[in-house]
């Protein structure tokens, strides 16, 4: 088993991880910002090392000041949460050309998945059912305009090494795709040091669907269950649940054994996430792109599983079989995943702030994965995400009264936060009735 590891993130995951390690009697180390002193995570760790100023780049994204902070504290493994350098290829090389033991697939799987267009032509090859979309960057909009009249209007355009939805959007004839186009590329560049494009059909209405996986030392790979992310805003999930009310039966099988594909085709280990569009008439889906990490969303998968997920993946980074359980697992229930922001309810835009007051609801089936507390300051410097509400039924029914019950009885004041949206949306017909799709938030604030 592994004796420590450095948690190269902050907030709510790291928090998560550290909890884990330390349940397993690993020593758990934290790194930090200036703006990050004071967050519960750095406290919760057995050692905490400063990194740098506020901004990432000087920070979380400072390579060097990572490893640093892993040699001088004698760290054995990193785990990089989610985000930052979770799904940098070249940072898991360098922890492993370091000597040290990295927490998340083989290099080589993260820079096959990391490009779009290189993706979906593995998945296709695996036998994974993709849209019809460039096989190559498109580079100018004469050859967008070329590609969109192949693929068939409407298209979506896509910053081919993106995530996030930045740099995405959708169009409907030449001339959005010509606009669209240029701000895609502009952004893909200065986000994600490449301005190459995806053009892919886009399908409307679609709901968005991931299936958990997980490769174990032996190369098979697990499908652990699906999780319904179409709630979401400006291409950004706000909301999950698992199992999803909008897939059948014969429909899941087909997807999980496509996951299982996904994950055998790049050799892939430890926790990862094979997202899909799925035609809600249809009843058919294609591969969207594979998350080489944890997902912020992977509470849900536990509650109804009982699977520690970040267990699993220290077990797996150690050599350990970390199957066990996970090999006969089945999941029991329903749950549901609400993100918590820092940000104004109806508009979505950041609001940091102190926090003045903290008070996180409880009960049968709830679940808060936090990465602040009173006192705190939500800087503007990162992603708002203040926390996780999760809450788990035996049936959607129950799921959704307690997280209707846990919304009301979850108190921050200081930074607006989304905690009224969900409160909405909670009693949205269209949600409750479990037919709705990404464009749900969209109609809500129409």
């Amino acid at each position: 088993m592994l004796e420590s590891v450095l948690v190269a993130n902050r907030g709510e995951i790291a928090r998560r991880v550290i909890r884990t390690a330390r349940r397993m009697g690993i020593r758990a180390i934290a790194v930090y910002s200036e703006a990050d002193a004071g967050l519960p995570y750095v406290r919760e760790a057995d050692e905490a090392v400063p990194i740098g100023p506020p901004p990432a780049a000087r920070s979380y994204l400072d390579v060097g000041a990572v490893l640093g902070a892993a040699e001088r504290t004698g760290a054995a493994a990193i785990h990089p949460g989610y985000g930052f350098l979770a799904e940098s290829a070249e940072f898991a090389a360098r922890v492993i050309d370091a000597g040290l033991i990295w927490v998340g697939p083989p290099p080589a799987a993260i820079e096959q998945m990391g490009d779009k267009i290189n993706a979906r032509n593995l998945m296709e090859q695996a036998g994974v059912p993709v849209a019809a979309g460039s096989r190559e960057p498109v580079t100018d909009v004469a050859a967008a305009v070329a590609e969109a009249g192949r693929i068939g209007y409407p298209v979506m355009i896509k910053a081919a090494a993106g995530g996030g939805g930045i740099g995405m959007s959708a169009a409907a004839g030449e001339s959005e795709l010509r606009a669209g186009f240029e701000t895609a590329r502009t952004r893909a560049e200065r986000f994600f040091g490449s301005a190459d494009i995806l053009l892919e059909r886009y399908i409307e209405p679609a709901r968005h669907v991931e299936v958990q996986i997980l490769g174990l030392g032996d190369g098979s790979v697990l499908a652990l269950g699906e999780r319904d992310c179409s709630v979401q805003r400006r291409h950004q999930k706000v909301a999950e649940e698992t199992p999803s009310p909008g897939v059948t039966p014969g429909l899941r099988a087909q997807m999980l054994a496509a996951a299982v594909r996904a994950g055998e085709a790049v050799g892939y280990r430890g926790a990862g996430t094979v997202e899909c569009l799925v035609d809600p008439e249809r009843q058919d889906f294609v591969f969207l792109e594979m998350n080489t990490r944890i997902q912020v969303e992977h509470p849900i998968t536990e509650m109804v599983t009982g699977l520690d997920l970040v267990e699993q993946q220290l077990l797996i980074a150690a050599g350990e079989d970390g199957s066990g359980r996970a090999g006969r697992v089945t999941a029991e229930g329903h749950a549901m995943e609400l993100r918590v922001y820092a940000e104004d309810p109806r508009r979505f835009l950041p609001s940091p702030g102190v926090i003045t007051e903290w008070a996180e609801p409880s009960g049968p089936g709830i679940r808060v994965d936090a990465g602040y507390e009173a006192g705190n300051e939500v800087t503007p410097f990162y992603d708002p995400l203040l926390a996780k509400l999760c809450a788990h039924g035996a049936t959607r029914a129950e799921a959704l009264a307690r997280a209707r019950a846990a919304v009301d009885g979850f108190r921050i004041r200081g930074p607006q936060n989304n905690l009224p949206f969900h409160a909405e949306l909670l009693e949205n017909e269209e949600f409750t009735s479990g037919r709705y799709d990404t464009s749900v938030v969209a109609r809500m604030r129409a």
